[in-house]
């Protein structure tokens, strides 16, 4: 088991360091935007460095929408046989530009999933982080 649940709870609430632990481990998620009200979801490959989440896109509606609201949703999750966890990150996305940044960026080696072109990098510096751990398991009965 990933974390130890000390009180037999099925759900622990993770700290910042065990949040992190399993942020820095995965490398794909999903950025929530949202304009005018309208939120909207993309999934997305990333890395992290210095407690900060990077990724990798093209024009288009995920990166209009965070350069109009930059105020993002990150979430990463994980699901195994008999557990599973869920990070939630909010934050502050903006497009990197100045060249200390997209070399200092580059060198973490983010690639793309799939072969097509995304110039732009985008930084997302948490405001907050919050994540769960769950223990699959049975449903207790209904006392009456």
């Amino acid at each position: 088991m990933m974390f130890p649940h000390a009180d037999g709870n099925p759900v622990l609430e993770l700290d910042d360091k065990e949040s992190w632990q399993l942020l820095d481990a995965t490398k794909h998620g999903r950025i929530v935007v949202s304009v005018a009200g309208e939120p909207d979801i993309f999934p997305v490959n990333y890395v992290t460095s210095g407690r900060k989440v990077y990724l990798r896109t093209a024009p288009g509606n995920k990166l209009a929408q965070l350069t109009i609201n930059s105020k993002v949703l990150f979430e990463t999750d994980g699901i195994l046989s008999d557990e599973a966890w869920s990070v939630v990150l909010r934050g502050t996305a903006r497009v990197l530009t100045h060249s200390a940044e997209l070399d200092a960026v580059n060198a973490l080696e983010l690639k793309t999933w799939v072969p097509t072109l995304k110039d732009f990098y985008v930084e997302i510096v948490p405001t907050s982080v919050s994540g769960r751990h769950f223990q699959f398991g049975e449903q207790p009965e209904l006392e009456l």
